[in-house]
């Protein structure tokens, strides 16, 4: 089997310490740090980062070496202004479009969230995946960390 990688928004760094999200994003963790997934993230995490408590910029600091850090390309930001324009999210969350572009055109088929009412959504992965498929682009699976956990 090989590695599978993750790519973690900004929802489940910030878990990490969160009481309601602790407990299963420290497993996801676990499993990193035993070789079962591969984390990545990028520059989106990283400015929205920014303004969270030292201990979840260490977190992010000490998860995330610069070469699993992603950058946010002009193909991503101009995928990102399509999922906007066709209303998958409004403009008002265009960081979370971003989120799924920058997964889309790096090819990590796992994005990883908390984030229920943006990103983890059916309908919303449908929209984004949609508009991957006729952009020439992979779909993008859209889980929460218990998605991975219990995985066998």
């Amino acid at each position: 089997m090989s590695l599978r990688t993750l790519y973690l928004d900004t929802s489940v760094v910030g878990g990490y310490f969160d009481k309601e999200y602790q407990k299963e994003t420290r497993q996801l963790w676990d499993l990193w740090k035993t070789g079962r997934y591969r984390f990545v993230s990028s520059v989106v995490v990283e400015e929205e980062i920014e303004p969270a408590p030292e201990q979840v910029r260490r977190l992010y600091a000490q998860t995330f070496p610069e070469e699993n850090r992603l950058a946010l390309s002009m193909v991503a930001i101009e995928l990102a202004g399509l999922y906007v324009q066709q209303g998958v999210v409004t403009p008002k969350y265009l960081s979370d479009a971003r989120h799924v572009a920058v997964c889309a055109v790096a090819g990590i088929t796992h994005l990883v969230s908390w984030n229920f009412r943006h990103l983890v959504n059916v309908e919303r992965e449908a929209g984004f995946n949609a508009i991957n498929l006729l952009q020439g682009y992979a779909s993008v699976r859209i889980v929460s960390p218990l998605e991975l956990i219990y995985a066998p």
